[in-house]
């Protein structure tokens, strides 16, 4: 009986705690920090990644869904980015349901589903930019993170904005990070940017409002490197064993798997 109790009151003890939270939150002058000086900070990420040619890092992915029937499911991968600025990069997500690789060499776009042991090239040629654009116009390809190898980072993130919040500092992976959030009518999106002379981004998470059950994406940076830091690659593609085919030949090498077909 005794535990009973105090397992009740432990539990209305939170629920309060929440509400008290929540409330405070709202009214709280941290909360309604300086939108300007959010702007700087995002402007000053945007500065720096355009100012460099070579980047590479690892990523850790998770892309957040709710089933017809209201239960969540969060699917993760892990993977690589390296650019070379105008025209190279060099992609890997290895999640529970696709192995991929994609290379872009400037002339030509390779993308191998070592699951599937198919890949698929096309002739293509311009800019990373140019790249993402093309995979999201033409390939139906919706990567929210890649507007953050953009040349032009706070153009690309702060438009349709409607709302700007500096959230103060918190720190992930053992690095201090400036915290902001960002609405849209479409989506709600936070980032934290790491403090001192490299400002790169930490953390990204995309929250969809047009969608039920508002899904969500997150990816979390590591080993960020630039410049002679990052190790030298020609942007070869190996195919391995691997057969080729089409585009169209590469199914299932999303982050959301056909299983989850009644997702939201």
């Amino acid at each position: 009986m005794m535990d009973g109790g105090t397992s009740g009151w432990a539990r209305r003890g939170l629920v309060g705690l929440a509400v008290v939270a929540a409330v405070g939150f709202g009214a709280s002058p941290g909360a309604m920090a300086d939108e300007g000086h959010a702007r700087d900070i995002l402007k000053s990420m945007s500065d720096y990644l355009a100012g460099q040619t070579a980047i590479s890092f690892s990523y850790d992915s998770d892309l957040v869904v709710v089933t017809t029937d209201l239960q969540k499911l969060i699917f993760a991968s892990s993977g690589t980015v390296a650019i070379n600025r105008p025209d190279k990069m060099r992609v890997t997500r290895v999640g529970g349901f696709a192995d991929v690789a994609m290379v872009y060499d400037g002339k030509q776009l390779s993308v191998l589903g070592k699951h599937l042991d198919r890949y698929a090239q096309v002739e293509m040629t311009g800019t990373i930019d140019q790249l993402i654009d093309h995979m999201r116009i033409n390939a139906g390809v919706v990567a929210p993170a890649a507007d953050l190898l953009l040349p032009d980072v706070y153009t690309a993130l702060m438009d349709s904005v409607t709302d700007v919040k500096d959230l103060g500092s918190g720190v992930i992976g053992g690095v201090e990070c400036d915290h902001l959030a960002f609405r849209t009518d479409a989506v709600d999106w936070e980032i934290w940017v790491a403090m001192g002379e490299a400002p790169y981004p930490c953390r990204y998470v995309v929250t969809s409002k047009m969608v039920a059950m508002a899904p969500e994406y997150r990816i979390q940076i590591s080993d960020w490197k630039t410049g002679d830091a990052v190790a030298a690659d020609d942007f070869a593609f190996d195919p391995g064993t691997a057969t080729k085919g089409t585009l169209a030949d590469l199914t299932n090498i999303d982050e959301l798997p056909d299983l989850t077909g009644d997702a939201q």
